[in-house]
């Protein structure tokens, strides 16, 4: 027979002498009529005590005739267990084992009821192993979580006023025999969840040199979580300036519903593409942007219209995982500011949307974060624009073994990271931690992350950051875990480059995946570089840094390039064709968010990273730049004209090239860093679009970007499907059919046939010479000039809206009709075939 007796928790006792607490915050002892003692695990004994109510424990009110025994009380199971507030009886109360002193009474059990705070109502059921993540089913919340190696785990409810204050709400231990499938956690709850998070408790051991990194006293997060709540606002500290407080997990509910007003994916051909990469809070922070919500989801929808202006269809978002931007938050004495992750390659989260970048922060626990990023997707297509995603699945915000215990560190380190034998963190990301990418847990944690962004957030394509080391082997990619034992001369270890990754495989066989573009950043910090090598089943494309490097060479006017400037032309089928890829397999680029700008490519030799606070030492030394003569921005006028050509040649290549180009933000207007080529930890100026600066080139640079883009849409030769042959395209030298590919050629140009435009001519002259070149003859044509990158705005385009641009073609004419053309050095031309009226 087991008492209990409610009382007022604010009651004074009036008869015997004051009861001592027996239990302590691991066990509670419920009272029976025998002697033999058993303590009973609870699961929340901040039930017991809660150090935010006072206990007076009253004194003795209830005697007992017989010596009572203290037992377990029968198993309830979970699927009818009835939870209140943090207790698992059915009415208000809390459970407080008590001693009496009197004579002839051993114990007593009182139950207390607490009048304040009013707690909220769950009940507790067993669950379901799946869906991982919280998903609403049931008529509640089921929450599933994979950990193989915890003895124990618990649910931490905790809401938004708690989680400032580092308190756990709720917690519900979850039962190994009732809550547990294989090595999944899981309990479904019902109640009101409004204004509630979740995190997780796991327990186990605590061995750093096995990888095991348990500590029941971290809340973590939820891998699968799809929105993290903590601070709400970029770059602003925590309480107690804390740079990482506590973060908790978004409970899902069934009524926040978006309105995508019926977008569906544009599907683009990926040869139609021009990409266009972006960083969402750099772009709109400036306050010359003037919009409404800077710094957002939000504030990019306001500026969309520009880049459609500006002809791209493809915008590429920096990371927009869930990332804390204070992670090495420290003052920078150069500026006077304080650095910050402002580029964001540190995940925290892979479900989750940054919430920082939306202007609702954690307002509706980030499911109005959520929203705005819906938002800007379905206004981005609205445009003609897509979606991509920059995704760092190489490596996450933890660290090494220094650094915090967040989420797959505390869920299963030894499943999550690729570990050395004594429980080293191998370190291919140069980020001190690498992504056990092709373990089978992991693997499917990715392709669940990324069908998650396709179907629910409508994201068309993926960039992914150090792609190559999704090809190692994880840490159970070995004979002894595959076979049993070892191997004679199996040198596959952790990390080994496989030709058929599991996961790139699953990916390019995905019925989901196989629809968007994927595209691999085919190196890593590892020294593992596959650039035209990657394995791709045919649709993985490359961020192509050979055609970087090359045109660079080239356009800056180095000897020995030519021959490999044309390759780069014809969309480096020395990389692509033997593989069975095409010239859209290769991602374009002359700039992007690591290196130099645009306009630091023509204006710098060196790299200037003081600002960085690391002495000059960060960032890449071999930059392939030339500063045209003085370095600096401060620069004669003869030097600055001739940098401005060398914008125009390098923009000009990037369009005339088959593969995809992208262009890196800024760029269109001459966007400049002061020649910093790693400014990652810059939240100001350095990194930010500035608006009014656009504006001022509008009637130069910008309009040169914009009708070149222009320019290459209409052209069908320009994005073809495949490698081009002799019957479309023909190499010229200065004079008509004879190339020059010698070690000293510095001029490359072909005709192209175009059914649209019936033929063009493209010439390339790196040299500081001027050269008259020969046209090839088209007798009943003539050619037409359209672009010559020597000429000063507007006339660098001879568009036909120019009013003057008559006058300026007749200029050429005592040219053109002797088939000539005068080309500056460190120039490039666009001239069209048009029918000779004449002749």
């Amino acid at each position: 027979m087991t008492f209990c007796v409610p009382i007022k928790q604010t009651h004074t006792a009036h008869h015997h002498q004051s009861v001592p607490l027996l239990a302590t915050h691991d066990h509670v002892l419920v009272i029976s009529s025998n002697r033999s003692l058993s303590p009973l695990k609870l699961q929340n004994m901040n039930l017991v005590h809660s150090p935010s109510h006072s206990l007076q424990l009253p004194k003795f009110i209830s005697h007992f005739q017989n010596t009572p025994k203290f037992y377990p009380p029968k198993r309830v199971t979970t699927s009818n267990l009835e939870t209140i507030g943090s207790n698992i009886f059915s009415n208000s109360t809390a459970l407080i084992p008590i001693k009496a002193a009197s004579k002839g009474v051993d114990t007593a059990v009182v139950v207390v009821e607490e009048e304040e705070p009013k707690l909220k109502k769950f009940q507790v059921f067993e669950g379901h192993p799946a869906p991982f993540g919280a998903t609403v089913r049931d008529g509640g919340v089921n929450f599933a979580i994979f950990s193989a190696n915890a003895v124990s785990a618990t649910l931490c409810l905790i809401s938004l006023s708690d989680l400032p204050e580092n308190r756990v709400t709720e917690q519900i231990f979850l039962d190994p025999l009732t809550n547990k499938t294989g090595d999944v956690w899981h309990v479904l709850l019902k109640g009101d969840f409004k204004d509630m998070l979740y995190g997780y408790k796991f327990d186990g051991n605590f061995s750093p040199e096995v990888g095991l990194y348990y500590d029941p006293s971290k809340i973590v997060l939820d891998p699968y979580a799809k929105s993290v709540i903590s601070r709400g606002e970029f770059g602003v500290l925590g309480h107690d300036d804390n740079r990482w407080p506590q973060m908790a997990c978004m409970i899902p509910t069934a009524e926040n519903k978006f309105d995508w007003e019926g977008d569906s994916p544009l599907k683009y051909l990926q040869r139609d593409l021009i990409i266009y990469e972006m960083h969402v809070r750099g772009f709109t922070q400036h306050e010359s942007s003037r919009t409404e919500f800077p710094g957002t989801y939000l504030g990019v929808v306001e500026k969309l219209d520009h880049l459609k202006d500006l002809g791209v269809n493809c915008i590429e978002l920096m990371p927009c995982h869930e990332f804390n931007e204070l992670e090495y938050y420290s003052y920078n004495s150069v500026l006077g500011d304080y650095k910050v992750n402002f580029w964001g390659y540190s995940t925290v989260n892979y479900f989750s949307p940054m919430t920082r970048y939306s202007s609702a922060g954690t307002r509706n626990c980030g499911q109005d974060a959520i929203n705005e990023f819906k938002l800007l997707v379905r206004e981005a297509h609205k445009r003609g624009i897509e979606v991509f995603m920059d995704v760092v699945f190489n490596h996450t915000a933890e660290g090494n073994e220094k650094g915090p215990i967040l989420s797959f560190r505390g869920v299963d380190n030894s499943i999550y990271y690729m570990l050395a034998p004594k429980g080293e963190f191998y370190n291919y990301s140069g980020c001190g931690n690498t992504f056990n990418c092709n373990h089978p847990v992991v693997r499917q944690f990715i392709l669940d992350c990324l069908r998650y962004w396709v179907t629910e957030m409508h994201v068309d394509g993926f960039r992914f950051d150090l792609a190559s080391i999704m090809t190692r082997s994880s840490s159970l990619w070995d004979a002894v875990n595959v076979f049993g034992s070892p191997i004679e001369g199996d040198l596959l270890t952790t990390g080994t480059p496989l030709s058929s990754p599991p996961l790139i495989d699953m990916m390019s066989n995905d019925p989901i995946l196989r629809d968007v573009k994927l595209i691999a950043e085919a190196w890593d910090a590892g020294g593992l570089y596959q650039v035209g090598m990657f394995p791709h089943w045919r649709i993985w494309s490359e961020w192509n840094g050979k055609y970087r490097d090359i045109v660079r060479q080239f356009i800056k006017g180095t000897d020995g390039f030519s021959g490999a400037f044309a390759e780069c032309l014809c969309g480096s089928p020395n990389l692509y064709q033997e593989g069975g890829r095409k010239p859209w397999n290769s991602i374009n680029f002359v700039c992007a968010h690591d290196g130099f700008t645009l306009a630091d490519l023509v204006t710098y030799n060196e790299k200037h990273n003081l600002a960085n606070g690391e002495d000059n030492n960060d960032g890449e030394n071999h930059n392939n730049s030339w500063n045209c003569g003085q370095e600096g921005e401060l620069a004669s006028i003869s030097v600055k004209k001739l940098r401005k050509r060398q914008m125009r040649n390098f923009f000009l290549c990037l369009m005339v090239s088959q593969g995809v180009p992208m262009i890196y933000m800024g760029d269109e207007y001459g966007h400049t860093k002061g020649g910093n080529n790693n400014t990652y930890c810059h939240d100001n100026y350095i990194n930010y679009f500035r608006w009014d600066k656009k504006e001022e080139s509008s009637s130069d640079f910008f309009r040169f970007c914009r009708l070149v883009t222009k320019f290459r849409h209409e052209c069908e030769s320009l994005g073809l499907n495949d490698f081009p042959t002799a019957e479309r395209l023909q190499w010229h030298g200065h004079d008509p059919g004879t190339p020059d590919w010698s070690e000293t050629s510095r001029f490359v140009a072909f005709t192209l046939i175009d059914s649209v435009k019936g033929e063009i001519y493209i010439a390339f002259n790196a040299s500081h010479l001027a050269v008259t070149i020969t046209l090839p003859e088209r007798p009943g044509y003539r050619w037409e000039p359209l672009v010559d990158s020597g000429k000063p705005a507007p006339f660098d385009f001879l568009s036909s809206d120019i009013p003057e641009r008559d006058l300026a073609v007749k200029q050429y004419s005592h040219f053109l009709e002797a088939n000539l053309y005068p080309m500056l050095g460190y120039t490039s031309i666009i001239l069209v075939l048009s029918p000779n009226d004449n002749a």
